[in-house]
């Protein structure tokens, strides 16, 4: 038996989601003619409250098609030093659409609205350039699947809207967020001008993600989509995937939050392990002792089958997911406990 705990993104298809993609009614979504990625556009914008939705092979495209639509080049976009779109996106940001990123500081991937502030007074001549975009990540991928506080959203949509300033949410985990602080998708809806949502990480479709938009932001990443070599045509099998993920596999990803905070009561319990960061959903982030040392540990687990990623900085990181079983969970926790 192989534990893949590497990311949320090794889950394969569930036969209720197989089924569903075989019998997809399909068409060429090129020509907007495939009517299965019609209906899950549709579904997200309205699950949402926003105008339009985009299907995209990835969320590294949507994110990308998103900072595109949002900037020219030679502007400037702000997110955090973890952010998603500056660490793990192959430099896009730079190379896809020309612009610089602005790095901010803060607590596990997330950054205050003062922080932001700060950031964003200065100088504006010809030196220095266009502030044009904030970019923020829900749930913290690098900060351990932290969930941002809304409030303190709303207070940077503010600071955005007053330099105006384009607000985009790269959603990849978005939903565990939204499960764990029982928050609804239409008060994202509303906060941002764009939403990228992945389908293929904790809701378990084997591909895709959705960028969402008002009409006029959709129409420029349709063009973008192609420009990037992401026009798809009998899509609808995939977007089948997506469809049966939001009616069946929302709910279910409390199960996911809750193995992983089980995972972290034995981690603090062991005394191999030197910190555990603050769990909020799926990740798990924790150091082990210098003695042993992160890739000798995760070798280690390797060896018994279990499979972690590191992170960087002595990090170590755990995601449950769909694919994590009831009895992989024990075997995990009594591996852990008499490592």
């Amino acid at each position: 038996m192989i534990i893949d705990l590497i990311s949320d993104t090794v889950t394969k298809p569930t036969k209720g989601m197989l089924d569903a993609m075989m019998n997809a009614k399909v068409g060429d979504d090129v020509f907007k003619m495939d009517p299965t990625v019609n209906a899950l556009q549709e579904k997200a914008a309205k699950l949402f409250g926003m105008e339009e939705a985009l299907f995209f092979p990835s969320g590294t495209m949507a994110n990308q098609a998103a900072i595109k639509l949002h900037t020219q080049p030679g502007d400037k976009l702000f997110c955090h030093k973890y952010a998603h779109v500056y660490n793990y996106e192959g430099g896009g940001a730079a190379f896809n659409a020309g612009v610089t990123c602005k790095l901010i500081d803060g607590a596990r991937g997330m950054f205050t609205a003062t922080q932001l502030q700060e950031a964003v007074v200065g100088r504006s001549d010809i030196h220095v350039p266009y502030s044009k975009l904030v970019c923020i990540e829900n749930t913290t991928n690098k900060g351990g699947g932290a969930c941002w506080d809304f409030f303190e959203l709303k207070k940077i949509q503010k600071i955005s809207k007053e330099n105006n300033l384009a607000f985009h949410l790269d959603g990849a985990r978005l939903f565990n967020a939204l499960v764990e602080k029982k928050e609804s998708p239409k008060h994202y809806g509303q906060l941002f001008d764009t939403i990228s949502i992945c389908l293929s990480k904790g809701l378990g479709a084997p591909i895709g993600s959705i960028l969402l938009g008002s009409k006029e932001d959709i129409e420029k990443a349709l063009r973008i989509r192609k420009l990037f070599g992401g026009a798809m045509r009998q899509a609808g099998f995939l977007a089948a995937a997506g469809i049966y993920a939001l009616d069946n596999h929302i709910e279910r990803l409390s199960e996911d939050h809750q193995k992983a905070k089980e995972i972290g009561t034995v981690l603090k319990s062991v005394s191999y392990v030197t910190k555990v960061e603050q769990i909020e959903t799926n990740i798990v982030i924790f150091y082990v002792d210098d003695k042993i040392g992160d890739e000798n540990f995760i070798n280690k687990m390797k060896e018994k089958n279990i499979l972690l990623t590191p992170m960087g900085e002595g990090k170590i990181r755990i995601v449950t997911h769909l694919d994590f079983t009831d009895q992989m969970h024990e075997v995990l926790l009594k591996d852990l406990k008499n490592f």
